[in-house]
């Protein structure tokens, strides 16, 4: 038996696959305890952990941990000069008309602190040698009074050598053995100092919450019997033994939207979809990804809060467009749904458990697209009679009717999901049109047709147990990892053996941390670089086919770069020698001993009946249907709502539905 339990921010959701068996649940977050939530979910599973083989988890922990500022007081030891990197930050706003805006602020104060009297030039050649006498005493009298639990080591260009890096480790280790050590060797070997410190202080920051929740997690699955192999989730789209979380937990972040957006890639490519744009509509959140021949984008950095964090991670953008985001009025006037949310609790107003403001749920139980006796499967009580109460509250601002009113908040929030779809699509120089839509979570197929009439997009994919698809991802991903390294090369003729020689040196080290984590695999790598015009300030990544490394050129470097410029940019050719490679990221992957099918179904009982729904300012009769109901083949003319265990999807008038063989069921038209 294998089981994925993801942790979001409304809801926990399960899988457990056992053999062609699938089992789903869907509880209550509890955003106090995450893990409480991921053990209740078991429990809803009726999941027999002695006799479950593998388990992977993903969860919000890191995240929030940044986000409310409760991680663990940290340190950090930096180069004599350079105390002041992560308050100085860039020069860039945000918000440029805001006349009061601060710059993000960082998670440790000034005082925090020590600067460490060293220096390795950017060659990785020492200019000044670290004096660990000196700096010992330094350490026991800023140490002494006690009162941090991380220390993150962050020196100049330690990125190109990190040996002074790794002697305050030790001596940091041998001294203070309560501190939990994060060297930025070990969390990212790419330049720029306000990035990698940032990064890097982050990373010390959440190290010790992310050891002590998954340290309890693990007991309590211990206490329950559990032998199997336990692995986290990424936010590169792949997992690692939970081992590998003790020396970079900055890696879980975003680990159950990368965990959906690898569910989607993996279920769509069963019916030999590859081209996609997945839509992760959760309670809390809105999550889209552009899917290229099955492998999702990747980025090189990502931020949290206004920081920046230097690591790859899947290229998800986020909207705070999710089931349970307000749906207020803004000092204009004019109508708003999110970015904050009633999450888990108090949730809706319809859970009843305290909310008295509107949110895009309510608005779904008034337009009727959301049905109270259905919700959840029938297994959560909810009451529209709340719903409609505070909606009402909302239409009184517009002198509307309460349909209207909940009927444009639901607008509003698609508009939202629309621009972030924009912002991985067209903004990266792609077109939406030439790709799938693919819609989860417990709101996403509610909202995908619309969506996808804005972006003219035509196909829609929905995946079984949509609801849950982010459980599913996490059993369907590989063990990965990423290994980068900054070494800038101008493009010329000797740059082809420069790249092999470094990638042969990447690999090694690759290979290396998987066996110290225990995986004995046959490896895929993937290879890329960042690149760009001599002079230029930012970088592209430019893919390479690992097949052709052995005959790479300085000419096909040059044609993939101009290539990979002009897809985003629209312009620019360059010759040799105008170009450079800045970066180097190899990933290597091993996939997990079995790949569990979601197409399986979930027994349920097949009905169809009449309803009505207020869709686009009137009220429609519109056919109600269980998904089971629909044979493979048949089509199905909308308005249509077809409603699951864990989701309900919604076909608008003018498009179509129909399942296919893997139990995918795909809504065209829109014309």
């Amino acid at each position: 038996m294998r089981v994925g339990v993801e942790v979001g921010g409304t809801f926990t959701d399960l899988v457990a696959i056992d053999g062609g068996r699938v089992k789903v649940a869907k509880v209550p977050s509890v955003p106090a305890r995450p893990d409480d939530g991921a053990m209740a979910a078991l429990v809803a599973g009726e999941i027999d952990l002695a006799g479950v083989d593998d388990l992977v988890h993903g969860s919000t922990v890191a995240t929030n941990a940044i986000l409310e500022r409760k991680g663990a007081p940290v340190a950090l030891l930096t180069t004599a000069g350079f105390r002041d990197v992560v308050f100085l930050q860039r020069h860039s706003r945000s918000r440029i008309y805001d006349l009061f805006y601060k710059k993000p602020e960082p998670v440790l104060a000034r005082h925090d602190i020590l600067e460490i009297d060293e220096r390795i030039d950017a060659a990785g050649q020492v200019v000044r040698p670290l004096d660990e006498a000196a700096t010992l005493t330094r350490l026991q009298a800023f140490f002494g009074d006690g009162g941090y639990q991380s220390v993150a080591i962050c020196l100049l260009n330690g990125y190109a050598e990190p040996r002074h890096e790794e002697a305050l480790a030790r001596l940091v280790g041998e001294h203070f053995p309560d501190l939990t050590v994060t060297c930025s060797s070990d969390v990212t070997r790419e330049f720029r100092e306000y990035e990698r410190t940032s990064t890097t202080a982050l990373a010390a920051y959440v190290q010790p919450v992310i050891d002590s929740y998954l340290s309890r997690f693990e007991a309590g699955l211990s206490e329950q019997g559990f032998e199997g192999r336990f692995s986290v989730m990424q936010s590169n789209g792949g997992r690692l033994p939970v081992a590998g979380m003790s020396r970079n937990a900055i890696t879980s972040l975003f680990s159950g939207p990368a965990a959906g957006v690898i569910g989607a890639a993996r279920q769509a490519g069963l019916s030999g979809h590859g081209d996609l744009i997945t839509l992760d509509m959760g309670g809390t959140s809105t999550d889209v990804c552009l899917v290229v021949d099955g492998k999702p984008n990747l980025a090189g950095e990502t931020e949290v809060d206004g920081l920046p964090i230097r690591t790859p991670v899947l290229d998800i953008v986020t909207v705070g467009a999710g089931g349970g985001s307000i749906c207020w009025v803004d000092d204009g006037g004019m109508l708003r749904v999110g970015p904050e949310s009633a999450g888990a609790d108090p949730g809706p107003a319809c859970y009843g458990r305290g909310g008295d403001r509107p949110a895009v749920t309510d608005a779904h139980m008034v337009r009727g697209t959301v049905r109270a006796e259905a919700f959840l499967g029938g297994r959560m009580a909810v009451d529209k009679d709340k719903s409609t109460a505070v909606i009402k509250e909302l239409s009184e601002n517009f002198n509307m009717s309460v349909e209207d009113a909940a009927d444009s908040a639901v607008r509003v929030a698609e508009a939202n999901i629309v621009r972030a779809i924009q912002l991985v699509s067209t903004e990266r120089g792609r077109d939406p049109r030439d790709y799938v839509l693919v819609p989860f979570g417990g709101a996403g197929p509610l909202h995908a047709a619309r969506v996808a009439e804005e972006l003219g997009i035509r196909t829609i994919l929905v995946p079984p147990n949509a609801g849950v698809l982010s459980a599913y991802g996490l059993l369907a991903s590989d063990y990965l990892r990423y290994e980068t390294l900054t070494r800038r090369i101008a493009l010329t003729e000797a740059a082809p053996d420069q790249v092999r020689t470094l990638f042969g040196e990447l690999r090694q080290r690759a290979q290396a941390g998987f066996r110290a984590l225990g995986i004995e695999a046959d490896l895929r790598f993937t290879y890329n670089l960042d690149m760009r015009f001599v002079g230029q300030a930012f970088e592209i990544p430019v893919e390479l086919n690992g097949e052709s490394l052995a005959g790479l050129t300085a000419e096909g470097l040059l044609d993939l770069f101009n290539e990979a410029h002009h897809r985003v940019f629209a312009f620019g050719e360059s010759g040799l020698h105008r170009a450079e490679i800045v970066s180097f990221r190899l990933g290597a992957s091993a996939p997990p001993d079995v790949v569990p099918a979601l197409n399986e179904g979930v027994a349920q009982a097949a009905s169809r009946a009449e309803t009505r729904i207020f869709d686009a300012g009137a009220w429609r009769d519109c056919l109600l249907l269980t998904r089971a109901a629909i044979a493979e083949g048949e089509t199905i003319a909308g308005p249509a709502l077809i409603e699951d265990e864990t989701s309900t999807i919604f076909v608008p008038e003018g498009w179509t539905a129909e399942a296919d063989a893997r139990d995918n069921i795909l809504i065209r038209g829109g014309d």
